[in-house]
């Protein structure tokens, strides 16, 4: 198990599928809203891959808004869910936010995955509210 920064277009294309196989077909969100003007290989946030067994299974991404680090886009494909992947790109993400200058950082987390992110040190900071027709929370977590 390792994260790495995208550095090229074959890996940002890589991070796509995944996200289109989890959040578009999976999920059912609209092709439409699962990307925007952030996915993009330089801008306004950094994206990651996480590779399981040398094959690229997960990501997500961090950009700045408001003085925190926004986690973003965090998925893995189904059958790598069970081996800890999940912890490995938050906590690469938040590596990646820190040494941007963000002493905190927030995420919209599914409803179902509360849990999983109140483990890794994250607090529900918002009523429960609808995002591409999936149910989240806001959640916050202050870094080093």
């Amino acid at each position: 198990m390792k994260a790495a920064r995208i550095t090229s277009e074959k890996d940002l294309q890589a991070a796509f599928e995944i996200r289109k196989q989890v959040f578009v077909e999976e999920q059912g969100v609209p092709l439409a809203d699962e990307f925007d003007e952030f996915d993009q290989l330089k801008g306004k946030c950094e994206h990651i891959l996480v590779y399981y067994n040398d094959e690229a299974v997960g990501t997500g991404r961090v950009r700045w808004v408001e003085g925190y680090g926004k986690l973003e886009r965090i998925c893995i494909l189904k059958p790598y869910r069970k081996y800890g992947l999940g912890k490995v790109i938050i906590t690469t993400l938040e590596q990646i936010a820190e040494e941007n200058g963000s002493t905190q950082v927030k995420l919209h987390g599914q409803t179902q995955a509360e849990g999983f992110y109140k483990k890794l040190g994250y607090q529900t900071s918002s009523n429960e509210f609808m995002e591409d027709g999936i149910p989240h929370y806001l959640m916050t977590k202050k870094l080093h």
